[in-house]
């Protein structure tokens, strides 16, 4: 989704005890419906990404990861259970893999483009925001359109996504991933619609951004220009479709096990047991594996749920609250937190 992996073995060790105001041992006992779950299938979505972090605490239990046979007890046995709360209300909502129609050329049909990295903006600080991208015409010209897409609005949902397929006309898809930002922070469209009176908070949607936009496009223009994030893509080659999109280990995530995280404070690559509550409750072992710029604070995470159109709906529905616990290697569980009920 989002970002590039850096500073893995700083992340793992130090995001724990970034800003949290209170961090809390459990027992898995603790945790709702836990012996329910699929562990196993959450043990090879952690076998993909545990590798990648270097860290001393890590390693032995990475290296224990590619050869266990008991998920369960492997995650029993080897970590701890940790609660870590900044204050703020949990929060969980989903995201996914657009699949969209486009073209590599402009056409009368395709005239949208998305883009390719641009020098200027590679070094990873603050620069154009959207709207001095799109009004001044800093991109145009340069060679580094990457496809074209029909709808501005989809091309803006494409980079809150940070990652998606686009189906050409002969049938061949692109595979597009995460390969930069402007540096400017995120700001929520949905909750700058519902500021202006132009829906309820509990209407606001991904499906009613668009049609509001799509019905308004001088106003839709301009509203989705209150977000100064602006996201770059990249190409990516000879990857399976069985696969999902690149996270932020620059590993492929999967539906329903991923999450984005603030490495802030769950270091990247960690188990995470997530109790999501809301219309469709979600009780299950993720694996900590992307970032996004909209995903800040201890019990704050992205779900992925998948591609396509179904994923999307999925995801677009999910805005829920509930408990998120990390599951961190004894040694830092029992060195660096308090325990408690």
């Amino acid at each position: 989704m989002r970002a590039a992996i850096g500073a893995l073995a700083l992340g793992a060790l130090m995001a724990v005890s970034a800003g949290a105001s209170e961090r809390r041992v459990l027992s898995f006992s603790d945790l709702d419906a836990w012996h329910e779950d699929d562990h196993a299938a959450a043990l090879e979505v952690f076998r993909t990404t545990c590798p990648l972090i270097d860290a001393p605490e890590w390693r032995p239990l990475c290296a224990l990861a590619a050869e266990v046979s008991d998920a369960r007890a492997f995650f029993e046995l080897f970590f701890r259970p940790v609660l870590i709360e900044d204050g703020t209300p949990p929060l969980f909502t989903g995201y996914y893999e657009p699949e969209l129609a486009g073209a590599r050329v402009r056409t009368a049909r395709f005239r949208h483009p998305i883009y390719r990295l641009p020098p200027e903006a590679a070094g990873g600080g603050l620069w154009l925001s959207r709207a001095e991208i799109e009004e001044g015409g800093h991109l145009a010209g340069r060679g580094l359109e990457l496809a074209w897409l029909e709808d501005p609005v989809e091309v803006f949902f494409l980079q809150i996504q940070g990652s998606g397929r686009i189906r050409l006309r002969d049938g061949s898809v692109i595979r597009v991933g995460f390969a930069g930002r402007n540096g400017h922070p995120y700001r929520s469209v949905g909750v700058e619609l519902a500021r202006r009176g132009l829906a309820s908070p509990s209407q606001v949607s991904a499906a009613t951004i668009r049609n509001w936009v799509r019905a308004n496009p001088g106003p839709g223009r301009e509203l989705l220009r209150h977000n100064p994030s602006f996201v770059f893509f990249r190409e990516l080659d000879a990857m399976s479709p069985a696969l999902g999109p690149i996270g932020a280990m620059a590993r492929p995530v999967t539906a329903l096990r991923s999450v984005a995280v603030d490495p802030a404070f769950t270091p990247l690559g960690a188990p995470v047991w997530l109790e999501k509550d809301g219309a469709a409750p979600l009780r299950r072992l993720m694996v900590a594996q992307d970032t996004g710029g909209a995903i800040t604070g201890a019990q704050r995470a992205d779900i992925f749920f998948g591609t396509g159109e179904a994923a999307g709906e999925a995801a677009g529905r999910v805005r829920d609250g509930g408990r998120m616990v990390v599951l961190l290697p004894i040694e830092i569980a029992d060195r660096d937190l308090p325990s408690g009920g």
